[in-house]
C-alpha cells in the first residue's frame, strides 16, 4: 500500500467516525443564544429610542429564527446517526419543556398583568437552569458554572421596573450570552477537540 492509499484510507476512516459519532447537539445552544441575545439587545435599543408598544413585540422574532435553526441541527444530527441515547433524549425533552414553560408562563403573566415586571427574570432563570442541568447530564463543568451564574443573575431584572424597564432587555441579553452563547462555544470547541483526537 503506497502513501496515497494510506492517506485516502485515513481520510475515509476519519469521515466515517465523524458521521457515526454520538449526537452532541453542540450547535443548539448557539442556535437559540445568538437570536435571543441580539433580539433582546435590539428591543432594548428600540425601547430607548422610540418607547412605543410595538418595540416590546420584537421578541416574536426569536422563535421565528430559533425554531427552524433548532429543527435543522436536530435533523442533521439525527440524519447522521439515526439514534439517540437516553441522555440526549432527556436533554431534548428538558429543553422542549423549558420552551413550553417559557411560552405558557409568559401568557399567564400577560393575563395576570405582571409580564413587564417578571418575564425577563423568569426566562433568564429557565435558561440558567437548563444550562446547569445540561452540564450535569453531560458532565461538562463550564455549562454547570455558566448555568449557576445565569440563574443567580436572573434576579437582576426585577430591580429594573417602570421607566427603567427597557434595561431588563439589556440584562436579559447579557444573561443569555452567559447561559447559552459562552457555554455553546466552549462545548463546540470541546466536541471538535474530541473528534480530532
Amino acid at each position: 500500500m503506497n502513501k496515497t492509499d494510506e492517506l485516502d484510507m485515513i481520510t475515509r476512516l476519519r469521515s466515517e467516525v465523524i458521521r457515526s459519532r454520538e449526537l452532541t447537539g453542540e450547535n443548539l445552544f448557539l442556535a437559540w443564544g445568538y437570536p435571543t441575545a441580539i433580539v433582546l439587545f435590539l428591543e432594548f435599543m428600540a425601547l430607548l429610542l422610540w418607547n412605543e408598544d410595538w418595540c416590546s413585540w420584537l421578541w416574536v422574532v426569536i422563535p421565528l429564527i430559533g425554531v427552524p435553526l433548532m429543527m435543522y441541527f436536530i435533523n442533521e444530527d439525527y440524519g447522521r446517526t439515526h439514534h439517540r441515547t437516553l441522555d440526549q433524549n432527556v436533554i431534548l425533552m428538558m429543553w422542549c419543556f423549558i420552551g413550553g414553560a417559557s411560552c405558557i408562563g409568559g401568557a399567564a403573566m400577560g393575563f395576570a398583568g405582571v409580564f413587564p415586571q417578571c418575564y425577563c427574570s423568569y426566562q433568564c432563570l429557565l435558561c440558567g437552569m437548563g444550562c446547569f442541568m445540561t452540564g450535569i447530564i453531560l458532565h461538562f463543568r463550564p455549562k454547570i458554572v455558566c448555568g449557576v451564574t445565569a440563574s443567580l443573575l436572573s434576579v437582576l431584572p426585577l430591580f429594573f421596573q417602570d421607566e427603567r424597564w427597557p434595561w431588563q432587555m439589556l440584562i436579559g441579553s447579557i444573561i443569555t450570552i452567559i447561559a447559552l452563547i459562552i457555554p455553546g462555544h466552549l462545548f463546540r470547541r470541546y466536541v471538535k477537540n474530541s473528534i480530532a483526537q
